[in-house]
């Protein structure tokens, strides 16, 4: 299968843009599965069927997702939910809309950052990517992709050690910078 994505990329880089459904299509149940470990179960307005939704819209609407294998597709899927979420939260924290920026506390799991806060998290790994762009990719991936420390040291091809020392490090810095 992971053949089969990359050729139907290909495709689209080469000025097929109807390919990218099909890899939609065929990669949804992980894309759900990734988005509905983002998201809280609290949240009612944004659902995981909502953000993969969202996804596809935005990807064959505006600029395609970039992708030249089944890697760099999830790569770049988890950059645009974290995207989209960041987008959500900020619609979530208009003032016209009652909303108030609060305080950020970050704790073992970033999984429990509120949608509300989500603004703050995401300057927060704005900061980071100017210290250390792979400690972002990592946050990227492991929150907002849902993928474990061990598929992100595949991707990213380093250990597994490294990944889980880049997170310790990454969230040490969020921390102070959300303080």
């Amino acid at each position: 299968m992971e053949n089969e994505i990359t050729q139907l990329l290909a495709r689209v880089r080469a000025g097929e843009p109807a390919c990218l459904s099909e890899v939609f299509q065929r990669l949804y149940p992980q894309l759900r599965q990734i988005a509905a470990a983002r998201l809280r179960a609290g949240e009612r307005t944004l659902t995981p069927t909502v953000l993969v939704h969202e996804l596809y819209l935005r990807a064959t609407n505006g600029e395609p997702l970039s992708g030249s294998d089944r890697r760099h597709f999830f790569t770049t899927a988890a950059k645009a939910m974290r995207w989209i979420v960041v987008d959500h939260a900020r619609r979530k924290a208009a003032c016209k809309r009652g909303g108030d920026l609060v305080e950020v506390t970050l704790t073992e799991s970033l999984a429990q950052v509120p949608a509300a806060q989500m603004l703050d998290l995401h300057e927060g790994l704005e900061a980071l990517a100017g210290v250390a762009p792979q400690q972002r990719d990592i946050v990227e991936l492991h929150y907002f992709g849902g993928l474990e420390f061990a598929e992100v040291a595949t991707l990213l091809e380093i250990s597994e050690r490294t990944v889980y020392r880049q997170w310790q490090r990454a969230r040490a810095f969020l921390h102070a910078q959300l303080e």
